[in-house]
């Protein structure tokens, strides 16, 4: 069959195939795959050619074109946006397609959002996928700040019987869990407003509380049983096993959370002190041990599953092509598969981080080595691990009332 590199491509493209070509190769992908890419790029270019545009005009817009005409031809593959993201990101990199995915013009809220998320990852240091969730939070409260012709937001105006009638009438048509977040995030965009000087006085104290009894729960950790059978359901003889147990393992002795793990680089891992560097909540770096177990999986993933051709220097990268870094959501998706093969019900990440927290209360550890191994920032939020801890509460519990029924 042709090689990759050999397809020919004409039209608008044609000079950057050869280029691509190498580019899919490099990435790990296989001779048939690169080929498909490459029909793929040829049928663009002619695509192009035919409607008399260039390759920088090849926005969004001109894309979804594309695939509907794509579409209603009757081809059988690479009918959706997805097929296109690998020579998407190829001419992005170059520089020849523009990196902005949507050029339209943006309304007040957006453009508020647009800054606020600037605060929340450059100032606050929070991740892309939280910032999103304060974003999408506090979206209807700036909606309701619209002043009529839509192009201006009041905050001018903004008075403290606005921020509680804001939280009383959309915080009811949510669940606790929910309303909590609401305040949350308004108390932080109110605090934001008043930093730029949008709000010439501080409302963050005015959002109400939303009303519920702290650590009522209990944290749910695996049974040993449960985590033995996690570990054994991971085939160390493939390079998705190796990686999977590495995965578990991580998270089970130390408690990271996915988010830490995706981000894991290879430069945070001292070998010889035995020690790793973890990059936590607000750009924290704290150094933890290594556990003997944890380097063993971690040395066998890396000398014998994970890519050479790895983008970059982070340790978890995707096995199947493009070998590009394995987000937070693909660490969640381990923990998902190894439980379904382990037959376990739906096992949510954060068990895996109670999981550590209960084992070190088995082995002996007191609540304040136990915070900080989970790195939490107060006392509280470990106390939650004193309701298992039962010798401890044993030693406090009453005697039941002699002859009580």
């Amino acid at each position: 069959m042709v090689h990759p590199t050999k397809i020919s491509v004409f039209g608008p493209l044609a000079e950057f195939s050869a280029g691509f070509a190498k580019e899919l190769l490099r990435q790990g992908y296989t001779a048939n795959s690169a080929r498909s890419q490459m029909y793929l790029m040829g049928h663009l270019s002619r695509w192009l050619s035919d409607e008399y545009l260039d390759v920088q005009e090849l926005n969004d817009v001109e894309v979804e074109r594309y695939l509907t005409a794509r579409r209603a031809v009757g081809c059988a593959n690479h009918r959706g946006s997805r097929a296109m993201r690998p020579l998407l990101g190829y001419l992005r990199r170059l520089g020849v397609v523009s990196t902005q995915p949507d050029c339209s013009p943006k309304g007040p809220v957006e453009e508020m959002l647009e800054r606020y998320r600037h605060y929340l990852m450059g100032e606050r240091g929070l991740v892309s996928t939280t910032a999103y969730g304060y974003l999408h939070a506090v979206r209807p409260f700036l909606h309701g700040r619209i002043l009529p012709g839509g192009f201006e937001l009041d905050f001018e105006h903004l008075s403290t019987a606005d921020v509680t009638a804001f939280v009383v009438s959309h915080c009811n048509q949510h669940s606790p869990g929910s309303a909590k977040m609401t305040v949350t995030t308004l108390r932080s965009l109110l605090k934001f407003l008043h930093v730029e000087g949008l709000v010439t006085r501080p409302l963050a104290a005015a959002v109400p509380s939303v009303a519920g009894r702290r650590l009522m729960g209990l944290p749910k950790g695996l049974e040993p049983i449960q985590v033995q059978h996690l570990f054994a359901s991971c085939d160390r003889r493939t390079r998705f096993g190796r990686r999977d147990l590495a995965i578990l393992t991580i998270l089970v002795r130390l408690g990271l959370r996915i988010g830490e793990v995706a981000s894991l680089q290879l430069d945070n891992i001292d070998w010889r002190a035995g020690e790793i560097v973890i990059n936590g909540k607000g750009k924290c770096a704290e150094r933890l041990p290594l556990p003997t177990d944890v380097g063993e999986a971690m040395a066998a993933y890396l000398h014998r599953a994970r890519p050479k051709s790895a983008d970059g220097r982070t340790v978890f990268v995707r096995l199947r092509a493009p070998h590009c870094a394995l987000s937070a959501g693909g660490v969640a998706q381990v923990i998902y598969s190894a439980a379904q093969r382990a037959g376990l019900a739906h096992i949510h990440p954060h068990r895996l981080r109670h999981t550590a927290a209960t084992q070190l209360l088995r082995a002996g550890a007191s609540l304040p080595e136990i915070g900080q191994l989970l790195r939490h920032r107060r006392i509280l939020t470990t106390a939650i691990y004193a309701k298992v801890d039962r010798e401890a509460l044993r030693t406090i519990a009453r005697p039941w009332p002699v002859g009580a029924s």
